[in-house]
């Protein structure tokens, strides 16, 4: 299909193109931007005036549901979300029913994605079978049957001589180890500790908790020279370790989900389940350290951490309820709210949910390295379409995804997608 995209404004944050331009596609590649070849005749034209044109985005926490949990998301309903929330590659969790320890499941996941025609979907593989910390994956086939890295999902992984292990693995042949920093026995708490948590009865979860974790893998990484990347910080404690690892020169890399960048403990109000998230909301300090983290580029990426959860389990009281919320579809738009409210601008925005992510996922994206995260001539083409002014109130029912809980319902939120392209096709248009 050839696709031409007219009169949009062209912003690409890996090569500080901001311009008026037009985007010609075909063969499922971007053939020309600024404008299009004399010769070329599309079979769609998609009238971008007073949009944005940007890379399609890349959200590297996203849960599908399948399989295992389709009573609350559908691969059809979650890659419906993703792509009207302008996301055109995921990685997704291995905490799947089965565990995703096995090629044969992996292949399958991928076979089912890619069936649907809509975003590319790069799973994360179990760091150890079933996620239960004992026993290694083999890494090796994972990845050929398209593992782009190995983690532990929500589940820490207590045994440290198994992490050291793990790590040693992963550093032999270059794979990246995706860990949520969070000690198993000081967070079995159901919210952030502070004077909230103790004046409601909720069980607490420490800072400690994020820190003893950080610098056990730190010390691991230093004797091991695995990659790692930390997945959603929450604490400004946090923030500062990172900040003097990455000085030191390990090789790390890090996100913070939508949640902890926009809401704080007191959010959870009168016990309200659409709150109860993992990582827990933290205080204000630690919101604005990581709004500051991920401005000055200490945070790589920003993260849906999208995990559609059902009514039943949102339905219980607070501290029973299933932790988990819908975000890719708000995804662009918060971060737009992020980049208005910080000051950091349109480019830094689009920044942490385009070229960063493709630079977390590095040599794993295989051919697409090259041009992942960027609107680059005879790049792929990935687009996302978005008009900046379109202001939207957020409206759970209205959302595609299976999962209609999300903390954010009755915000009004900048930035609508428009036109979302994935290889050169018409993923998603508005």
């Amino acid at each position: 299909m050839k696709v031409l995209i007219k009169n949009g404004r062209v912003i690409d944050p890996a090569s500080n193109r901001d311009e008026i331009a037009d985007v010609a596609i075909a063969a499922g590649r971007i053939i020309a931007i600024g404008s299009a070849p004399v010769d070329f005749a599309p079979n769609r034209t998609v009238d971008a005036s007073g949009c944005i044109v940007a890379p399609g985005l890349m959200d590297l926490a996203l849960r599908l549901r399948e399989p295992g949990h389709e009573h609350e998301g559908m691969l059809e309903s979650e890659m419906a979300a993703t792509v009207a929330g302008g996301v055109t590659s995921l990685v997704c969790p291995p905490d799947t029913d089965p565990v995703l320890d096995e090629p044969g499941l992996v292949e399958m996941l991928k076979f089912r994605a890619e069936k649907l025609h809509q975003a590319r979907v790069f799973p994360q593989g179990a760091l150890t079978r079933n996620l239960q910390g004992e026993v290694l994956t083999e890494m090796v086939e994972l990845t050929e049957s398209g593992c782009v890295a190995f983690g532990q999902a929500d589940v820490p992984l207590v045994n440290t001589q198994v992490l050291q292990r793990a790590m040693q693995y992963a550093s032999t042949f270059d794979y990246a180890v995706w860990l949520r920093p969070q000690d198993y026995y000081l967070g079995q708490g159901v919210a952030a500790s502070g004077a909230l948590a103790t004046r409601m009865g909720l069980s607490g979860v420490p800072v400690a908790a994020e820190v003893i974790a950080m610098q056990t893998i730190f010390e691991l990484m230093r004797t091991t020279g695995a990659r790692v990347h930390l997945c959603r910080i929450s604490s400004a404690a946090g923030v500062a370790l990172v900040r003097q690892a990455k000085d030191e020169g390990l090789p790390l890399t890090c996100d913070v989900s939508i949640n902890s960048l926009h809401l704080t403990d007191t959010d959870i109000g009168y016990f309200d389940s659409r709150m109860r998230l993992n990582p827990p909301l933290r205080q204000q300090a630690d919101r604005e350290a990581l709004r500051e983290g991920l401005a000055d580029g200490t945070i790589d990426a920003l993260v849906s951490d999208h995990t559609p959860v059902d009514e039943d389990a949102k339905a219980l009281p607070f501290a029973e309820s299933e932790p988990g919320a819908t975000g890719v579809e708000l995804l662009l738009s918060l971060a737009l709210k992020w980049g208005q409210e910080s000051g950091v601008g349109l480019t830094r925005a689009l920044a942490v949910l385009t070229s960063e992510p493709a630079r977390v996922l590095g040599n794993a994206l295989g051919t697409l390295q090259v041009s992942a995260g960027q609107l680059v001539t005879g790049g792929v083409a990935d687009v996302c379409v978005f008009d900046p002014q379109a202001e939207w109130v957020v409206q759970p029912e209205m959302l595609r995804s299976q999962g209609k809980h999300t903390p954010f319902s009755g915000y009004e939120l900048p930035g609508r997608v428009r036109c979302t392209i994935v290889g050169g096709q018409i993923a998603f248009q508005d």
